[in-house]
């Protein structure tokens, strides 16, 4: 069964196009979430949370502070608060654990109302403060002493390089992941498209020849069957071509010499009975090279299934036996049939009948004067092998495959003669056509073609 002949699938198979986009689709969502939950958490400690420089600078003021009150009370506090100013632009206290100022000036209502808003060094700080916030350190050594308060320098605050921070998680990464997606689907999708485009373009430019690759065909998707139904398009298109051409070069060939008879008939002075004779049996000769020269080319280029039915293959021989005896002057005696009553094949009976004459046809005539022709055969599974072997002599084993080629004729090399060398050509598409095989080999005494058609 091809690829046409498969019946419609609800669901997509194993290997299906489907799939494999829906893998890459899914690959990329969890990539995405993945990139969220990581690169957002790092991120947020970004321009969230202080650096480790200020921790570490602040840390460093809560000990200067716990230094100061330990070594001169509130005058120490005083200068050092004094001193941390000149570097540090901002507002800055020490207070108890009451909440109230350890140096020599009491806190303002607005700093008192300040101090209910303080912030840990490990707490987040908002990114759209319209303040900058206080940071509350407690003393490292003794917190119980106290703390110290400290409006958050500009500087330490986090989120200096949001904007570029910004562009990265919201531009650049979306973008490279983004691309990649693309990458996976350009060679998913395009690259075989833009193989079957080049075919196309190849076979516009009569480049019949061309194949794709092995990558593309050897595909178990659906960009796999299309590619191989291209390459299968392609040897049939150039087989017909072939065809076309041999067929026209062969029949001008053919008709070359029944044309020059004719001529030299219609210059010669004989009487008109003979002559007539002579016309009749050219055009004759001329018409039937015609006919089997369009029925081999239909043959050939009609792929439409033929219609099938039950074909007793006895009944079948009797009636080209009596045809055969006509056209021969043989007796029924010397065509004999082997095969019993229960020998049905399911084919096509015009077909059948024409590839069976046609073989029948070509061992009568190189068959000796006082030959043998015989059908014989048995039943193999599901079909009858079925053989008509003759006794003249045979071909040699070179030629075996040739004699089905159109025009052929073994010079020769087998006793008889007429014909063009299509009648076997014509058996084997027709029998081919209805899912059989049909081949020849040497018996030794003649020569014994093989048919293999369905049983019934």
């Amino acid at each position: 069964m091809t690829a046409f002949d498969r019946p419609f699938k609800p669901l997509p198979g194993i290997h299906s196009l489907f799939w494999k986009l829906a893998c890459l689709l899914i690959a990329f969502c969890l990539l995405m979430i993945w990139l969220s939950l990581t690169w957002g958490r790092y991120m947020e400690q970004q321009v969230a949370y202080l650096s480790d420089e200020a921790k570490t600078t602040l840390s460093g003021y809560a000990v200067g502070a716990e230094q100061a009150w330990n070594r001169g009370g509130h005058a120490g506090v005083d200068a050092w608060i004094e001193a941390l100013g000149k570097r540090e632009r901002t507002w800055i206290g020490v207070i108890g654990t009451d909440l109230q100022s350890l140096s020599s000036y009491p806190l303002l209502d607005r700093e008192n109302q300040r101090l209910t808003f303080l912030r840990g060094l490990e707490w987040p700080v908002g990114r759209h403060a319209k303040v900058l916030p206080w940071v509350k350190i407690p003393f490292p050594v003794n917190p119980e002493l106290g703390s110290l308060v400290i409006e958050l320098p500009q500087r330490f605050m986090p989120g200096r390089y949001k904007v570029f921070w910004r562009v990265v998680t919201y531009g650049v990464i979306p973008g490279l992941f983004t691309l990649l997606l693309c990458v996976g689907l350009y060679r998913l999708l395009i690259m075989p498209l833009n193989q079957l485009r080049a075919q196309a373009n190849a076979w516009r430019a009569d480049q019949l020849n061309t194949r794709l690759s092995q990558a593309a065909t050897s595909r178990q998707d659906e960009l796999g069957e299309l590619g191989r139904a291209f390459d299968h398009m392609s040897e049939r298109l150039q087989g017909t071509v072939v065809l076309q051409q041999q067929l026209l070069r062969d029949m001008s060939h053919e008709l070359r010499t029944p044309l020059s008879r004719l001529r030299v008939a219609c210059d010669s002075e004989q009487d008109l009975a003979p002559l007539r004779e002579r016309l009749g049996r050219e055009i004759d000769a001329m018409q039937r090279l015609v006919e089997d020269s369009l029925q081999l080319a239909w043959l050939d280029a009609e792929r439409a299934p033929l219609p099938n039915e039950d074909i007793q293959i006895q009944a079948l021989w009797d009636m080209l036996r009596e045809n055969a005896c006509f056209e021969s002057d043989w007796p029924a005696s010397r065509l004999p049939c082997l095969l019993g009553a229960d020998c049905w094949v399911r084919g096509n009976l015009n077909a059948l009948a024409q590839a069976l004459e046609n073989i029948l046809r070509n061992a009568i005539r190189h068959s000796p004067a006082d030959g043998v022709v015989r059908l014989d055969g048995r039943r193999d599974g599901d079909y009858w092998h079925l053989w008509l072997e003759d006794q003249g002599g045979g071909i040699d084993e070179q030629d075996l495959e040739r004699i089905f080629a159109p025009f052929t004729r073994l010079d020769g090399s087998r006793p008889g003669d007429g014909g063009f060398g299509l009648g076997l050509s014509i058996a084997r598409n027709a029998v081919q056509r209805q899912d059989g095989s049909l081949w020849a080999e040497n018996t030794g005494v003649g020569l014994r073609v093989h048919l293999r058609l369905l049983a019934r």
